[in-house]
């Protein structure tokens, strides 16, 4: 493939008012715009997620999120609307922002913000927050009130979450006495209510009860010898007319005993003293005495309803058979007593197992109750231990460890590479457009152009001659197109930025438009 650079040249000279202008006018504006783009700064702040101090196992946290995830939440609540628009506002950090909408300041404020978050398996947590600015103070002011805030509402959130945990627990807890309370005076109640039939007694009184019914028998015992004893007396009466001396001797009561004694006295007397002896006479007047006593103590004799003399037979025998019917009265009256208590003491048998039902549930509510009090505790204790952990900022905290400070240079335009990427730029679309004017340029215009479009082949080729007055002009639009590219256009783009929009405005705006972000 040959080449014919002497005519590339040629044409390229013929089209260089076409590369002037165009790679002037992209210079022009690339250098302009490297010149009017103001400067932006750049600051960051590294936040650091410490670990607790005091070690779980021994004070579990009360706040349970992973690190991360905490960064995540405290990052949504930075970046809302009504922080962004109060941090703007305080710092300036929006340029022009006093001719901004709400809206606008917001947007602008998320997108000169940047914010990573870096975790992962054995590695710290860390959060960056970085911010873009005009002004080297506004910017790194903006990225301290970001970490202040941030780390405002870490404490915030932490001691709320203990104190609301703490709370909780104690409002548990004091639930939880008042039912173990109640229920612990409902049991008193039932146990004052049914003392006499606990199950704790049931041993107790099972045995009084196998006691009391002895007991009755063996007063049934008494009742029924008695009267067997009575019966005989009787018998032996009236078929003898005698009673048994054995039993009658036994069956006496004290007072006809003291008068058999007194009788025997006065016979032994009788054999010493005379009848006018006063000793006589006076065991004479205590036997009268004591007859009167025992005849008023004697029944009638049985089938006469006359009294007996005192000391015959049938005397002794009222005797007998009136203390036989007092020893029985009287055990009749000791088996109604402990029937009475067997009564009792089986009533309470019988509602022993009800009450201990009735017990168990109470029990079982008070001990389960009491297993919720107790788990309350601890937990409460937890929470205790964990709210004061957090007030003295020794639990889970982020840290700064690098603070933002205020940038000595700008990060951005970086105005040497606009420039010479302008004027690099400019001069491949200067080529570019002699190329596109070439290709869509049909005329002939060398001798080979003719042999290709007519098949003949010139004896020579005459150029085209300007006339003084046509390289006159040309030479003028040339100028002027210069004059335009290198002076109109900076000062057009000057012009737009100082009096209609500033540059990285207009050009940040354009970027969103297509979706990318500056």
């Amino acid at each position: 493939m040959n080449l014919d650079f002497n005519y590339y040249i040629a044409v390229f000279l013929r089209r260089i008012q076409y590369f002037i202008f165009v790679a002037s006018l992209v210079g022009a504006a690339a250098i302009a715009a490297a010149v009017l783009l103001p400067p932006t700064y750049w600051a960051q702040a590294i936040l650091l997620v410490e670990p607790a101090q005091i070690p779980g196992q021994l004070a579990p946290p009360t706040v349970q999120s992973a690190a991360l995830e905490q960064l995540q939440v405290m990052q949504s609540k930075l970046m809302t609307r009504a922080n962004l628009l109060q941090i703007a506002k305080d710092q300036k950090a929006i340029r022009n922002i006093e001719g901004m909408s709400p809206d606008d300041i917001v947007d602008a404020m998320r997108s000169q913000t940047s914010i990573t978050n870096k975790a992962g398996k054995e590695q710290a947590t860390v959060m960056t927050i970085g911010f873009s600015g005009p002004s080297a103070k506004a910017t790194a002011e903006v990225v301290n009130q970001y970490v202040t805030l941030v780390l405002k509402d870490s404490v915030a959130t932490r001691t709320e979450a203990t104190r609301d945990t703490l709370g909780f627990f104690d409002q548990d807890v004091k639930t939880l006495g008042l039912q173990l309370d109640a229920l612990t005076t409902k049991i008193l109640a039932f146990k004052e209510e049914n003392k006499d039939a606990l199950p704790d007694t049931l041993s107790f009184r099972l045995t009084q009860q196998t006691s009391l019914q002895d007991r009755i028998s063996t007063e049934e015992r008494n009742i029924s010898s008695l009267k067997e004893e009575r019966a005989r007396l009787i018998a032996i009466f009236n078929s003898t007319g005698q009673i048994d001396a054995a039993n009658s001797a036994a069956a006496q009561t004290p007072e006809a005993k003291q008068l058999a004694a007194l009788q025997a006295q006065l016979q032994q007397a009788l054999a010493i003293y005379s009848e006018d002896n006063p000793k006589i006479k006076m065991l004479r007047a205590q036997i009268a005495q004591q007859e009167n006593i025992v005849k008023a103590q004697v029944p009638a004799t049985p089938g006469t309803g006359a009294t007996a003399p005192a000391g015959s037979p049938a005397s002794m025998l009222d005797v007998q058979i009136a203390s036989i019917d007092a020893r029985i009265a009287q055990s009749g009256t000791t088996r109604d007593q402990l029937q009475e208590q067997l009564d009792a003491i089986t009533d309470t048998i019988d509602r022993t197992p009800a009450n201990q039902i009735a017990l168990d549930g109470l029990n079982r509510d008070l001990m389960n109750i009491q297993s919720q009090y107790n788990t309350a505790v601890a937990k409460q204790s937890q929470a205790a231990a964990a709210d004061r952990i957090e007030s003295m900022s020794k639990g889970e905290k982020v840290a700064v460890i690098e603070g933002a400070t205020v940038p000595d240079r700008p990060i951005k335009p970086k105005r040497l590479l606009i420039a010479v990427g302008g004027v690099f730029g400019g001069i491949l679309l200067g080529l570019g457009t002699i190329v596109l004017i070439e290709l869509m340029n049909r005329s002939v215009r060398r001798p080979k152009d003719l042999v290709k479009a007519f098949g003949i082949t010139p004896i020579a080729t005459v150029p085209y001659m300007r006339t003084p007055h046509e390289a006159v002009a040309r030479r003028s639009m040339f100028l002027a197109l210069l004059g335009l590219a290198v002076i109109g256009i900076p000062a057009l783009i000057y012009a737009v930025h100082i009096y209609y929009l500033p540059l990285d405005v207009l050009l940040s705006r354009a970027a969103g438009k297509i979706g990318i972000r500056m």
